[in-house]
């Protein structure tokens, strides 16, 4: 009776540990197999956007067309160190920090304002 016990509570019915060497591979396992699914889910894709964004910024140029992170459109008018002086209409230039610019969508001419048509 003593030994059925034993048995149904997880220990060997030998008494020694002699059937639970693969414990520790098998508890070991599951936090291995979490933190793999969290590399290629979460952090592998988060190191290429700022891989891919520390390039953008890298590579910004005079008269290339940005939008900040605040939502400005505008053409880059200067690049001196960590600010950008963008145009954002005629005679209207801001500065803004070069880690504030979002993304690039093209360069040189501005596109024409069809929204004002209204």
């Amino acid at each position: 009776m003593l030994m059925g016990i034993a048995w149904a509570l997880g220990g060997s019915p030998g008494g020694g540990a002699g059937g639970s060497g693969g414990g520790v591979l098998g508890s070991l396992m599951l936090p291995i197999a979490i933190f793999v699914i969290f590399y290629f889910l979460l952090i592998r894709p988060q190191q290429k956007n700022q891989k891919k964004h520390k390039e953008l910024l890298s590579n910004l140029k005079k008269g290339d067309q940005v939008i900040t992170s605040g939502g400005i459109y505008g053409t880059i008018a200067k690049l001196r160190g960590d600010a950008v002086m963008l145009q954002v209409a005629d005679q209207v230039k801001i500065r803004v920090a070069r880690s504030a610019i979002a993304s690039s969508f093209g360069s040189q001419t501005p596109p024409d304002d069809e929204d004002d048509k209204d």
